[in-house]
Order: structure tokens, then sequence, then C-alpha cells
């Protein structure tokens, strides 16, 4: 029985590992659309065909993401702002977007 549960926690393990390698991926696109959109002005437009691709719709699921068109546009959306993934997902950038939305609430 112990063997049993033992090998359930490790597939689920190796599932977490798997999703979180699929999301580095998705982050790694967003960068290099990112780029393109900084050196060419159609970083919206090349992260938009990868995830309407084959390829980037698995690379979505395989991360946990359902890769529908809401999703597309989020990240077109993402793109256009033109913060890189690893700038967006720091705890300074976090505290700094409260900060401006409770300026925006406040002034409101």
């Amino acid at each position: 029985m112990s063997g049993n549960v033992d090998s359930t926690a490790f597939n689920y393990e190796q599932g977490q590992r798997a999703r979180k390698l699929f999301a580095a991926v998705v982050l790694a696109a967003l960068d290099d659309a990112i780029a393109d959109d900084k050196k060419y002005g159609n970083g919206p437009e090349q992260i938009a065909r990868w995830a309407r691709s084959r390829d980037g719709r698995e690379v979505l699921s395989c991360a946990g993401i359902d890769p529908n068109e809401r999703v597309v546009k989020g990240l077109m959306e993402f793109v256009g702002k033109g913060i890189r993934t690893s700038v967006a997902l720091s705890r300074e950038e976090s505290e700094r977007r409260q900060a401006l939305e409770s300026e925006m609430g406040e002034a409101a």
C-alpha cells in the first residue's frame, strides 16, 4: 500500500515539474515576442501566431493554460505593454502597480 502512495506522489511531482518547464517555455516565448516588438514592432502578432499554432497550443496546454482566443488576446496585450516577464513577475513591479492603482483610486 505504501508503495502505491509513493508512486502516486512521485508521478504528481513529475507532472508538476513538467508543467513548470512548459510554463518557462511560455515565458520565454513572451520575452522573445517583446524583443521582436521592440526591434521590429510586430511582437503581439508574433505571440498570437505562435499561440494559435499547433505547437503553441500544445505548449500552453502542457503548461496548464487553456489555449483559447481569450488567452491569445491576453498574451498579445501583455506583449504590447513591453514589460519583460522577469520584471513583471518581480515583487518591486507588483508593489509599483499596487501603488499606482491606489493612487488612481484616491484620485477618483
